[in-house]
């Protein structure tokens, strides 16, 4: 995956690309390979299951910096609060989103809603561009304020090394290319654009169809601020498998598609996964606990979107769920 990223990048920094199709051909290649680094390499080694060496982890994880985005950041935004409060609105910030989009039955409503599930692929296309410019910067900023970020200059460098790692990328993703290659300059940041395009969509749709489907739960905590249930009550409710016969599904998304296996052994290298999924599924049946699965691709993205247009539609605020299940 990281040659699959740098090997067309080192080949459009040398100025022997001279035709447009080949131009985006090798930075569609490329985005193939940020989404790959994403979801096979960092985000094992950000949840430490890459590697049982720490140093090892903590130096795959910086491939997340190297592709435009933050390793700080998405570890407070994705294990702490994705994997603490999955489907919790204002919680799991994997949800929370700008007010034209609803993924939750308990955010506010809005008429343009109902056509969601028509618009959204734009935006999960966009989603990648949003983090390499402003998304890790807004959230620094407010996950500085809840709390985290609280250790003597830890804010100031990790926004130090945030700037740098960003202009790094940028210098050799689209300013090298600018330099050298004989086309014009809004050809090169078209095909810039569009392997983020390839990368965000490919990235949203994997980690969204694992949350934002129909037999998924929703729940919130109850007056004092608690779950109803256990964690792993609460983990099997809100999280879909899908495609678990796909191979190839499996080596290209990094096994997220065995998504309840990650939520309940976040530990545990993706590569596991399938071999896990029977000691989970009869464990989640022993106590009473859903498992969701989706037999294929398809199946999935269809139900996403049965739900991401139900959200568009119904505009009354769910109830609390409990969810079954305990510690």
């Amino acid at each position: 995956m990281l040659a699959l990223f740098f090997v067309p990048l080192a080949f459009l920094a040398t100025g022997m690309v001279t035709s447009t199709w080949l131009l985006f051909a090798l930075y569609i290649l490329s985005g193939l390979g940020m989404s790959g680094i994403g979801m096979g390499i960092m985000h094992d080694a950000i949840h430490g299951s890459y590697s049982k060496n720490k140093r090892t982890n903590t130096l795959l994880g910086y491939t997340f910096n190297l592709i435009g985005a933050n390793a700080t950041v998405w570890k407070i935004q994705h294990n702490v609060l994705h994997h603490t409060y999955t489907n919790i609105d204002h919680a799991d910030d994997d949800i929370n989103a700008p007010f034209f989009l609803r993924f939750s039955p308990h955010a506010k409503h809005y008429w343009v809603h109902q056509f969601q599930h028509i618009y959204i692929w734009f935006f999960y296309g966009i989603s990648t561009i949003s983090w390499i410019t402003t998304k890790d910067f807004v959230r620094l900023k407010r996950y500085r304020k809840m709390g985290f970020l609280d250790k003597k200059n830890e804010f100031r460098n990790t926004l130090i090394g945030m700037i740098g790692w960003k202009l790094l990328y940028y210098s050799y993703a689209i300013v090298l290319p600018m330099i050298f290659i004989p086309l014009p300059w809004w050809q090169i940041l078209l095909a810039f654009l569009s392997m983020h395009f390839i990368t965000g969509l490919l990235v949203s749709i994997v980690f969204q169809l694992a949350h934002i489907m129909p037999d998924n739960e929703f729940p919130l905590p109850d007056a004092n601020r608690k779950m109803n249930a256990g964690w792993y009550g609460h983990q099997f409710a809100t999280t879909t498998n899908y495609a678990p016969k796909s191979k190839l599904i499996f080596w290209l998304i990094g096994g997220l598609n065995f998504q309840v296996e990650h939520h309940v052994l976040p530990d545990v290298c993706h590569v596991h996964y399938a071999k896990l999924t029977k000691v989970v599924a009869q464990t989640a049946r022993e106590f009473g606990m859903p498992y969701h699965v989706k037999g294929t691709l398809v199946e999935a993205l269809r139900d996403h979107v049965k739900m991401l247009r139900s959200l568009g539609r119904k505009a009354k605020v769910m109830s609390p769920v409990v969810v079954l299940g305990s510690e």
